[in-house]
């Protein structure tokens, strides 16, 4: 998609991420939750704009040099037309310019669309979490894309 621009997510976007979430998650964050990830100094969170609206966006933790990605959301009118894979490919660069050495997520098991991104971009499933997710109960799939000392 041409015309998806992809920033930090800030104070002027937050409340529209907070209102992706009610609508893509059955346990969203709370708008209280995504400000505070705002002045977590461990988060990176980033948005894809749409003609100045808030199509998707993406989360992660910078912990200890690994990134642990939170959330990655794309509102259902937009979706299949990559802005996910646009997210994604912004985390990725974001932990290669910072010199993580891995990022590393959780995935519903039945989510069949999210595990092909994933592992097109690289990631591999290296575990598994049962009954992680609640409404409905279902295990996570844990897919990780390690760097290594080729970045």
């Amino acid at each position: 998609m041409d015309n998806i621009e992809i920033r930090p997510m800030d104070w002027e976007s937050v409340a529209q991420v907070a209102a992706l979430e009610q609508i893509c998650f059955a346990s969203p964050w709370s708008l209280a939750a995504l400000e505070s990830e705002l002045r977590n100094p461990l988060a990176v969170y980033f948005v894809a704009l749409d003609r100045g609206e808030v199509a998707g966006y993406a989360g992660m933790h910078n912990i200890c040099g690994e990134g642990h990605i939170t959330n990655l959301a794309v509102s259902p009118a937009l979706r299949r037309r990559g802005v996910a894979r646009i997210l994604l490919d912004a985390m990725i660069a974001f932990a290669r310019e910072h010199e993580l050495a891995l990022l590393t997520l959780e995935v519903r098991a039945s989510n069949a669309a999210a595990i092909a991104l994933y592992g097109g971009c690289g990631f591999v499933q290296v575990g598994l979490r049962s009954g992680y997710y609640d409404t409905p109960r279902e295990d996570a799939l844990i897919m990780t894309l390690e760097f290594g000392d080729a970045q």
